[in-house]
């Protein structure tokens, strides 16, 4: 076994320190249709309709994209994984989507700019994106088969919105027994109340990280 890898027969915390051998930083949703620099502009200028607010796109431009890029900066030359996840439907009207999707009227045509990666932390060469019509990445993608044929079992989530796609990943991750880590600035919601409360409630199924606090350990590993 790799020297942090864990056996699930003994595990009593999951305070366990990242492997990149065995690790994968899953983005979620960083996307033009919420964080484009085009949006990004228009939502910190207060022209961007609910539910999204001023402090989400502030939160998105100045704290978020920073992070993540020197996460995926760090990952990369540790030689762990990346994974994207962003809603995209598969077919041209939606008929594909998730009911939750349906009924709250999101949809992002296949190809489309707004389904895009943003360019500021857009995907390397034979980097994985997988698209998705629900909130979590576990229950609308392959990614649970793509993790276990690539020997992942820690996940380090990063993305938006913290309280509905993030938390919704982080669960499912960690209820089909990964061991999964929070990078809590590198994760944005509506207003900060929200982002805390959400971050509260994930604690219970992950361990809550800064950016610094990854950067060191995939240092030190």
């Amino acid at each position: 076994m790799p020297p942090n890898a864990f056996d699930p027969r003994t595990m009593r915390s999951r305070q366990l320190p990242l492997d990149p051998g065995v690790a994968a930083l899953i983005s979620v949703d960083m996307q033009n249709a919420d964080c484009g620099a085009d949006m990004l502009a228009e939502g910190r200028a207060g022209r961007v309709k609910p539910p999204r607010t001023v402090h989400f796109y502030e939160a998105v431009a100045d704290i978020v994209i920073p992070n993540q890029q020197r996460l995926h900066a760090a990952i990369r030359a540790a030689g762990a994984e990346t994974i994207y996840v962003a809603i995209e439907s598969l077919t041209r009207d939606g008929r594909d989507r998730g009911i939750d999707h349906k009924v709250s009227g999101i949809h992002l045509a296949p190809g489309s700019t707004e389904a895009r990666i943003i360019d500021a932390v857009a995907p390397a060469p034979d980097e994985i994106v997988l698209k998705k019509t629900a909130s979590g990445a576990f229950g609308a993608t392959n990614l649970d088969y793509i993790l276990r044929n690539l020997g992942v079992t820690q996940l380090i989530v990063v993305g938006v919105v913290t309280h509905q796609c993030v938390e919704n990943t982080v669960r499912q991750g960690a209820d089909i027994g990964y061991l999964v880590t929070v990078v809590s600035d590198a994760c944005a919601t509506d207003s900060a109340e929200q982002h805390s409360a959400a971050l509260a409630a994930m604690s219970g199924y992950a361990r809550i990280c800064t950016t610094a606090d990854v950067l060191t350990e995939l240092g030190a590993a």
